[in-house]
Order: C-alpha cells, then sequence, then structure tokens
C-alpha cells in the first residue's frame, strides 16, 4: 500500500502540468483562436485515441460487470452530488439567482478526466483507465442532463444533444470492438497511429486545464469568497467522500469499479462548470471560487483520502 507520501508525490506532477498551462496562458504562448482550437483537438481527437487504446484489448472490459454497471454508477454518485450540492449550498444561505444552481453543479461534480486518469494510470497500471473512461460515460449523462437542467432549466432534450460527442462515439466503437475481439485484427500502422495521439491526451489536457483556469486569474481578490469557497471545500472534499468510500466498500461490484470509485471520491471540483455556466447563464465567477478553492485543497487532502480510503476498502 501506498504511503501518504507517495501519493502526494503521485499526484504533484499532475497539478504541476496544470500550473504550466496557467503559466503559458499567462506569458500569451497559447491564447485566442488557438485556445480554442487546441481544445478541439484533445476532446475530439486524441481524447478517443485514448479511450480505444485503452479499452480495446483490455481484458478488464471483457467482463460484464466492468461494462454495464461503471456507467451506472457514475450517473448515480453524479446525480446524489449535484443534489447534495443544492441542498448544502441552500444551508450555507446561497439562493436561487445568487449562486445556489451554479455551486450545485460545481461542488457536485468531480474532475472525472484529466486528474484521475493519469493518477489511475500511476497507481494500477493503464488497464485501469479503461474501467475509468467507462465510468464517465455515465457522468457525461449525468451532466449534460440532470447538470444542465439544474443549473438553467434547460430541457432534458437540449442537454441530451451533448450526449452525441466524439467521446461518446469513441467509447461505443471501443467497447463493441473489444467485445467482438476484433482488437487483434487491426493494422499495426492504424495501432501505432492511435498510440502516438493517445499518449498526448492527458499531459495535452493538463496543460489546457491550466490554460483555461488562467483566464479567470484577472482579479485575484474576487478568486475567493469565504461562503462559496470554504462551504465546496467542506461538501467536495469533506463530505462527498465519506459517500464514495462506503459505496466503493459495500458495493458488489468488480475490484477495478472499487479503485475507480474510491479515486472519484477524493477528487476536487471540475472545470467544465465554469464553461457550462458561462453557456447556460451560470455564475461563471462562483464556479473559478469552487474550482480553484477544492484543486487547492486537493494537492493536500486527495493522497489522504486515497491513502485511507484504498486501506478501509481493501483494493
Amino acid at each position: 500500500m501506498l504511503s501518504y507520501w507517495d501519493l502526494l508525490l503521485l499526484i504533484l506532477p499532475v497539478f504541476a502540468i496544470v500550473a504550466i498551462g496557467v503559466v503559458l496562458r499567462r506569458v500569451h504562448w497559447v491564447e485566442g483562436a488557438a485556445e480554442a482550437s487546441m481544445i478541439r483537438i484533445v476532446i475530439s481527437l486524441c481524447m478517443p485515441c485514448l479511450i480505444f487504446e485503452s479499452v480495446v484489448g483490455n481484458p478488464a472490459m471483457r467482463e460484464a460487470g466492468n461494462v454495464v454497471l461503471p456507467p451506472l454508477v457514475g450517473f448515480g454518485t453524479t446525480v446524489v452530488s449535484i443534489v447534495a450540492g443544492y441542498h448544502f449550498g441552500r444551508l450555507i444561505g446561497l439562493t436561487v439567482g445568487n449562486g445556489l444552481r451554479t455551486f450545485a453543479l460545481s461542488a457536485g461534480l468531480a474532475n472525472y478526466g484529466y486528474l484521475p486518469l493519469p493518477i489511475m494510470g500511476s497507481m494500477f497500471g493503464a488497464d485501469s483507465r479503461g474501467v475509468l473512461l467507462i465510468h464517465n460515460m455515465g457522468v457525461e449523462a449525468a451532466l449534460w442532463t440532470v447538470g444542465v437542467l439544474v443549473l438553467s432549466g434547460a430541457s432534458w432534450r437540449e442537454g441530451g444533444k451533448r450526449l452525441l460527442s466524439p467521446i461518446v462515439l469513441a467509447l461505443f466503437v471501443s467497447v463493441t470492438v473489444n467485445l467482438l475481439g476484433w482488437g487483434g485484427h487491426l493494422p499495426a500502422w492504424f495501432i501505432e497511429i492511435v498510440h502516438s495521439l493517445a499518449v498526448v491526451a492527458i499531459p495535452l489536457g493538463l496543460v489546457m486545464t491550466g490554460v483555461n483556469l488562467a483566464n479567470h486569474l484577472g482579479e485575484p481578490r474576487a478568486l475567493f469568497e469565504p461562503r462559496v469557497s470554504l462551504g465546496a471545500m467542506v461538501l467536495r472534499l469533506g463530505l462527498l467522500p465519506l459517500f464514495f468510500l462506503a459505496l466503493a466498500r459495500w458495493l458488489p461490484c468488480s475490484l477495478e469499479l472499487k479503485r475507480v470509485i474510491v479515486v472519484q471520491g477524493a477528487m476536487p471540483s471540475a472545470v467544465i462548470p465554469i464553461i457550462i455556466a458561462q453557456h447556460y447563464g451560470g455564475r461563471p465567477l462562483t464556479a473559478v471560487q469552487i474550482v480553484l478553492g477544492t484543486t487547492a485543497l486537493a494537492i493536500v487532502l486527495t493522497p489522504l483520502w486515497l491513502s485511507a480510503g484504498l486501506a478501509w476498502v481493501g483494493v
């Protein structure tokens, strides 16, 4: 079992790459159209290749329990967390029109991509990322339906359209190819191309996460609001991890899925609510306060939750 300090050293490079992205944006190396284009390349090309490489040929992904249950867990835990965020936000005095809806989504949605992916790979090997990516199908479904509905009151249909993305398509194709055993028949040149694009997905995604965060650092005094920032820290990295660890311990599921649940419970808030709040009439500054606060605290608390959680759950 890895110690707290081992886990801290494991996650520090992840946050360091995010910090590099912040610096690149501040020195104007990445901005404007270049930023939008690079994000599109990561999401529409590199991430689908990473998904394909992580799923196809992965023996863990041939088990029904690692194909059917993970998306259900991803959807269920995300909905529960968003609802908990809504009620916790009311408890600390937030109201609709004053950041409550944005708080619910931002504090409730754990980082499910660029932070847990390298952590899972470093701790449990590359094959472990496949179950996380399948789990994330459920997270995406919850985000673009329940999450968007909570934030803006938009229709289920409007959120559902967002599910038709390159990432979801890549997951569907990858699972199908893997279950049918077609991976071994793919030409070597195709596998090499996919691998070459897959290996840059995580580092480039982390860099662009930092670039996106840097866009909101212009007014340092506005980045911390005690009620919002501290409330999100308590919920995201204090209370919700207990729910995730209890689920990981007592849910009858595979070892791989238990590990995914433990890691997800230790994550800070995801960055994407900042963008969603801008698009759907939420409060982007509230989302920024939550993301920055929980991410900073996660540098210290994530290794603690991982160490304690993995030991308690026994995975």
